[in-house]
């Protein structure tokens, strides 16, 4: 009897369309990502390194406290109130602008509102940082009210999230505690030597806001803003009531903004 040929193996059906599979290459599990979800913006940077970079700026912008304590204490407030507007407001310019404009003889609420539109730009960078730091939930208010312009600086500054949580952590800690300790400093030593105009400690705070400003204007936009500022509050200064220009000044940023987009269309 002939032997029967062994009939060839069927081909595996093909998958149906719709069903799971069709038409998609093979799955492939992705690696996790060691930057938690940020990719990194260039060479790894050793934990020291960023940490020895943190110190510098802390301590470097911390001992601008004492400036503000002198100022403050020249501007009428009593050592207890000094303090506490370091702790809770904790913000060298809206902390200058607040204590300027009561030195200047303005209303309380003015000055209030000027200082608090000097604060708002903190919001927007916590925004950016609330993405890049990704910190857990229970810590965020007290990271919250660390958010300024040096450890937003530093942070983002960073190339990898790890390297940034280092450097706002490392920054925030050391200028808050140098930040109180130094304003605690100078509102003693106003208190001890009386009159701060006599020893034209006055200027101080004046000085040390423009010192922390600068560095900010980088673009022609922002020494645009700025140049406009200073024009409209030293022009609205003899007329309007201590504290106002300040108000008037802020308009300077909307004004450069308008302008510099009717400048993009036209081109």
């Amino acid at each position: 009897m002939a032997e029967q040929p062994i009939p060839p193996a069927a081909p595996a059906p093909a998958p149906a369309p719709g069903a799971a599979g069709a038409g998609r290459p093979a799955r492939v599990e992705a690696a996790p990502d060691p930057h938690g979800g940020q990719p990194p913006r260039g060479p790894a940077k050793p934990d020291r390194a960023v940490v020895r970079d943190s110190l510098g700026v802390g301590v470097a912008v911390g001992l601008s406290g004492f400036a503000f304590g002198v100022t403050s204490v020249g501007a009428g407030l009593d050592l207890l109130q000094t303090c506490a507007l370091s702790l809770l407001v904790f913000t060298g310019a809206s902390q200058f602008a607040l204590v300027g404009a009561l030195a200047a003889g303005g209303n309380p609420f003015t000055a209030a509102a000027g200082a608090f539109f000097l604060g708002t730009r903190n919001a927007f960078y916590g925004l950016r940082l609330s993405q890049l730091l990704a910190l857990p939930r229970a810590v965020r208010p007290f990271g919250a009210h660390w958010v300024i312009d040096e450890t937003t600086a530093v942070a983002l500054a960073q190339p990898t999230r790890r390297a940034a949580r280092i450097g706002f952590t490392v920054t925030g800690l050391t200028l808050y505690a140098l930040w109180n300790l130094t304003t605690l400093i100078g509102a003693l030593g106003a208190e001890a030597i009386g009159d701060t105009d006599a020893w034209g400690l006055d200027a101080a705070g004046p000085a040390v806001f423009l010192a922390l400003l600068a560095p900010m204007l980088r673009s022609t936009t922002e020494r645009a803003v700025a140049a406009l500022a200073v024009v409209l509050g030293l022009g609205f200064l003899p007329v309007l009531p201590a504290g106002v220009p300040v108000l008037v000044a802020a308009l300077a940023a909307p004004a450069v903004l308008w302008l510099s987009g009717r400048g993009e269309v036209r081109r």
